[in-house]
């Protein structure tokens, strides 16, 4: 008979390489494909996506946020796992890297990411489904977020770093100045840093969003009901905490976190740069 390129054992530890899965799968893939390896792959695929739905109804609270980019155009993207411990796993950071920058390239679009290819030739999809098969973990992709900045500066803040840009808390903010200096670059790292800590809703207290509002004039009510003070006390303490919530709330309102006797838009106006303004923000927590 002809002389056999590959033996069988090698195929199987060829296909173990390939595919993260185990021993058992991969030597019946080869003896079910007659040895042909890239069969034996899809073999396994399928029966990995029956492996991956399995795993699909169970909670995914951990994970990591990565951010890709630069001044003019900077994302973020989640993607949560079941466990910290794979949040850490190589496999996955080396995945979650890949897909950032393609996140970036994609502006966040998530439909278009899935069915983006990446540097392996498969796409997103079908590597997130390997990626599954070889984990043993539920993985999804969370929330994506772009912001372009085409006459301004884009900066960005990570917290709790686990490798390079990928973190358990991400901030990105976007300044509308002409002017590119080292304060301004300075301003938007320490702004950057400020929203991570002190978890800002909106830019300013008139652009809350009004069922926020809602819900805590509830919450106050509730509280002054039965504290037996006489209704136009009540009113005024009511007004007072909601002016109180509003302001604490509004990033620009907020005790700035370096200086804490300064507000933010205090802080801003002692750069007196004649132009800045804070365009928008966004801020990402794993298991917020």
């Amino acid at each position: 008979g002809e002389i056999k390129l590959m033996s069988d054992i090698e195929k199987v530890k060829k296909l173990r390489e390939a595919t993260g899965a185990g021993f058992k799968d991969c030597n019946l893939a080869i003896k079910e494909s007659n040895g042909d390896l890239d069969k034996a792959i899809e073999i396994l695929r399928v029966k990995g996506i029956s492996k991956a739905s399995k795993k699909m109804s169970r909670d995914a609270k951990e994970g990591v946020v990565v951010v890709s980019g630069n001044e003019t155009k900077t994302s973020v993207i989640e993607v949560n796992c079941e466990t910290d411990f794979v949040a850490k796993n190589d496999d996955f950071i080396n995945f979650v890297k890949e897909l950032s920058e393609l996140n970036n390239q994609n502006n966040s679009n998530i439909e278009n990411l899935k069915a983006s290819k990446m540097k392996n030739g498969q796409t997103v999809e079908d590597n997130l489904v390997a990626l599954i098969a070889k984990i043993g973990e539920k993985i999804t992709i969370g929330k994506a977020k772009t912001i372009q900045n085409s006459d301004g500066v884009n900066n960005h803040y990570l917290h709790t770093v686990v490798k390079d840009n990928v973190a358990k808390l991400a901030v990105m903010v976007s300044l509308d100045t002409k002017e590119n200096s080292e304060t301004v670059k300075t301003f938007s790292k320490q702004l950057s840093m400020h929203i991570a800590a002190s978890n800002p809703i909106a830019l300013e207290s008139s652009s809350i969003d009004q069922s926020i509002i809602d819900k805590e004039q509830e919450l106050v009510a509730e509280e002054l009901k039965n504290s037996g003070k006489p209704e136009d006390i009540a009113k005024k303490i009511s007004l007072g905490k909601m002016n109180k919530f509003k302001e604490e709330n509004a990033l620009l309102t907020q005790a700035w976190v370096m200086e804490p006797k300064k507000k933010v838009k205090d802080v801003l106006k002692e750069l007196s740069i004649a132009d800045l303004k804070i365009k928008e923000f966004y801020r990402i927590k794993i298991g917020e």
